[in-house]
Order: structure tokens, then sequence, then C-alpha cells
């Protein structure tokens, strides 16, 4: 019997049943013809800065609608579905016929410089989070920060940091799998690729693709920065993950020392000119996380109290679900997540990192060619060998959720169905999108993501509303714009000592201090 089989034997009912999982879903917000909608945040949908789900990621027009903590799959989504049914009762008052994009590569974009930031009001912390989204913007342009997807935070009960990392090393060596099953952004904008180098064709009219693409969001016109190629961040312990993010959050790099902290004029350019402003600025598949106490910093919290969960970032936007993602996908992720935690999970090294960055590329722009291999300990595999032999590990998996769950065979059907997409990659929602660009819209991407976009409004409007649902979502709106006011109202310190103190390398091992709000930024 091998490890897994055994770890999986050994797991109490009462453990599976106590999986926890919440989403972070981000879609811009889309004009009728397709374009940027350059209005500001709504109103109506409360304060983004201290809405508990309803909140701006990069932009101003960049919606993120956000979960609480669920321990069953459909009540997640069921409160995922409710804030969107609020959303666009909102963007229906207020902004007429905007839309959310259900694209994970973005609608059309205007010039760089006219995508607006988020704004978050006049206090230190809602300053410093505009003041980091100028920084991304000048570090790696505002097109790509537009780019849309959703995160699933997962955890499970005694589950230690040793074994989180586990999984994230398993995660890492096996997210191309994930990038084939649910990749959905094979084609893109010609307005997002205007003026850059790419390897893409056109297609349609205004559009640009790879025939065998799955997610070109994750591949190397999604979240790439040419700095962050040089950090070589192990996952092999909470100590060395911490001293690597630690290094990179206090290592000047000269480019972004030319850009300065301040311009000529006094304004913010960025928060530090460090390689990392701040830990969120790392990108990766998939992160350790822990909440944090107000004045916290997020890498104190993980070396200060272990990890909590973990972060899963490589999810595209399912075109073809009114909120972007179905149950069964997300049933799917908890099957594989604890695949990717009972198995076997050997140390990564630098060799082996370098692999997975090139499969993670190969993948997203090729994943669907026929007879692709990919690199394995220095060895070329199939990828669909490799595919299946994941997804045989995670039959048994599946197996002892449903008993430990009930309520019938979910999560082996969930599986059933990754086997059967992986055999026929002409199902695939990558292949998918592409059918249906060509069927019915002349192969152009904005024509098909906008028919979905209004399909989906109007699927979310026409589901059942009652007057006490929109009350409780006006009541939190009110209280939230409420609480930014007492966050305002309290603040005493500068703006500029409060930046030097929350990006100084003492707040990443020391303690939280009195004074400011320090949120999250």
């Amino acid at each position: 019997m091998n490890r897994l089989q055994q770890r999986l034997g050994g797991l109490a009912p009462t453990r599976l049943q106590g999986i926890r999982r919440g989403i972070e879903k981000e879609s811009l917000r889309a004009q009728p013809d397709g374009k940027l909608a350059l209005t500001p945040h709504p109103a109506a949908l409360g304060s983004a800065l201290t809405h508990p789900h309803i909140t701006t990621d990069f932009s101003e027009s960049q919606l993120e609608l956000i979960t609480g903590v669920h321990a069953d799959v459909d009540a997640c989504l069921a409160e995922l579905t409710e804030v969107h049914q609020f959303t666009y009762r909102v963007l229906r008052e207020a902004c007429g016929e905007e839309m959310m994009w259900v694209s994970s590569m973005p609608c059309g974009l205007p010039s760089d410089e006219t995508i607006p930031l988020g704004r978050y009001g006049t206090s230190n912390v809602g300053r410093a989070k505009s003041v980091y989204r100028m920084g991304l913007g000048h570090r790696y342009g505002r097109r790509m920060q537009t780019i849309s997807g959703i995160h699933y935070n997962w955890s499970m009960p005694e589950v230690s940091s040793e074994d989180y990392f586990a999984l994230i090393r398993n995660f890492r060596r096996q997210a191309f799998l994930l990038l084939v099953l649910f990749g959905a952004s094979p084609a893109v904008c010609a307005s997002f690729v205007e003026g850059r180098p790419h390897a893409l064709a056109p297609i349609g009219q205004y559009t640009m693709h790879k025939p065998h693409a799955t997610s070109l969001r994750m591949g190397r016109l999604g979240y790439q920065s040419e700095a962050q190629a040089s950090l070589f961040v192990s996952y092999n312990g909470l100590d060395g993950y911490g001293a690597s993010l630690a290094d990179a959050l206090t290592r000047p790099y000269a480019p972004y020392e030319a850009i300065g902290v301040r311009n000529l004029g006094g304004e913010y350019n960025q928060l530090a000119t460090t390689l990392l402003q701040i830990e969120n600025e790392f990108y990766g598949t998939i992160r350790p996380k822990r909440v944090i106490f107000p004045g916290e910093r997020p890498l104190h919290a993980l070396r200060e109290r272990g990890v909590e969960y973990v972060e899963v970032r490589l999810m595209d936007l399912d075109p073809f679900e009114p909120v972007g993602i179905s149950a069964q996908t997300m049933r799917f992720l908890d099957v594989f997540l604890l695949q990717c935690l009972l198995r076997e999970s050997p140390p990564d090294s630098r060799e082996e990192i370098v692999e997975m960055k090139h499969n993670q590329h190969l993948v997203a722009e090729s994943g669907r060619q026929p007879g692709l291999t990919l690199r394995r300990g220095g060895q070329e595999v199939l990828l669909a060998d490799w595919g299946r032999e994941i997804l045989a590990e995670c039959r048994p998996i599946a197996e002892a959720m449903d008993a430990a769950l009930g309520g019938g065979e979910a999560h082996a059907r969930a599986v059933e169905a990754a086997v059967q997409s992986l055999a026929q990659p002409d199902t695939l929602p990558s292949a998918r999108v592409l059918q249906a660009m060509a069927a019915s819209h002349a192969d152009s991407f904005t024509g098909f993501v906008i028919e979905r976009s209004r399909q989906s409004q109007l699927a979310l409007l026409d589901m059942p509303w009652t007057p006490e649902q929109q009350a409780r979502y006006e009541a939190m709106s009110a209280d939230s714009v409420q609480a930014q006011r007492q966050i305002e109202a309290a603040d005493t310190m500068p703006f500029e000592e409060y930046r030097q103190q929350y990006t100084s390398p003492g707040r990443l091992g020391l303690r939280p201090v009195k004074g400011d709000v320090l949120l999250a930024i």
C-alpha cells in the first residue's frame, strides 16, 4: 500500500467533513460594446475598503466578490451567487447597461494610463492601497493587472505548516492538469497585446489566439514579471519560504529605484523600491496564507502562527457559468487538493522549479496539442499519461469524501467528468470557447464574451430575490461606508510616516504596534 492510500485510510471522516473553502472572484465592469467601463465603483455597493463581500481589485473598474468560509460547496456557491445578484441590481440602477465581463482576459482596454486605479478613500490604509496599485502599474503595466480570475481558499483540520507546504509542492508539480481541465482563456482582445511582443495569431476581428491554448492568463502574457523571474522561492518549509519572501521585500531593485517612491511633483509612484512592494505582489499559482491581525504583515503572521489555509490562484473564470465556477469544479478542486496533501511530496529543487515554470507556460499556450509532452524529473512524459495518473489517485479520495459527507456521489462524478474531459480535448472549456467564437461570432473574442456576459447577467437578475435579501445587503453597504469613515477619522499619522512604518523590514518580524489602523493592503 502506498503512502497516499495509507494516509487516506487513516483520515477520520470528521477531518473530511471539516474541510473549508471560500472564493474570491474578480470581474471587470464592461460597457455594452465590450469596452472597459470607466465609471467609479458604484456608491450603493458600499466601501471598497471595508465591505466584507464586495470590493475592487487592481482597478476601480474591477469588481472583486468574496464569500465567507463554508463547510459546504453548495452553500459557498449560493453565497457567491447572492453577492452577484445584489451587485447586478446595483449596476442596473447605478450604471445602466454595464455588465460583469465573464472572461479572465480583459475586455476592450483604453490606453494604459487611462485604466483607473482602485480608490479607497482618504485614510492612510486607503491611500496605501491606491499607491500600491500605482506601483503595480509602473512595474508591470496596467493592462496586465486587468486580468481576472477566481481564487479558491481551502483548509482542512489538523494540517501542519509542514503538511501544507507538502501540498503546495505537489500542487505546483501538478498544476498543469487544472490549466488543461479548467483553462478558459485561449483568445484575447487585440487591445490587450497592442504594442507588446507576442506569439499569438489573429483569428477574427480584433482577436488574437493560440489554437491549442488553455489559459493565456497563466502563460507569458499573464501575470509575469522579469524581476520576479529571478526569484527561486522554495516551498520546502516555512523557514525557507519566509526567508525568500523577506529577501524580496527588503532587497533594493535598481529599475524600481529609478522609478522612485515619489515623482518630482511629490506624488507617490509606489510604496517601496524593493523587488516586491508587499507580499501580495509575489505571483504564484498557490500561496500559503494566514488570517492577519490589524497592523500585521502577512509574512509575520505566517512566521508567528503558521499556515492556516492555501489560496489557489490559477483558476480562470468559466464563461459558461453565471458566477464563473460550478459546484462540480469546486468539488474537483477539493479532491485534487487532498490528493496533493496525501501523496508523497519530495523537496523541490532549483532544477524542478525551472521545469514547473516550463510546464506551466507550455500548457497555458499549447495544452490541448495532441501528443504534448512535459518535463518531469529531467524526463519527457506525455501530458495525457501524467494527467491520467493523477486522476487515478483522485478516484479513491473522491469516494472517501462522498462516504464522509453523504448525499450521493458528487465528488466521484466530478473526477469522472475530469477523466472524460481529458480524454476528449474538444470538450474542454478552452476548446468550447473557440468553438462558440467560430460558430456564432465570426471568431470574435469580444462578441462571444459580450453574449456570455449578457446571458449571465440576465440569468442572475431572473433568479428569486427577496426584500429581506435586499435589505441585508443594503445594510452591509451602509455599515461599510460608516466603517471607512471611522478609519479615516481615527488617522493621526502622516501618510509618509505610515508608509515607512508599514514597509519597514522590522514589521516583517515584529508584533503589531498600536496606532493608526493598518489594514491589509
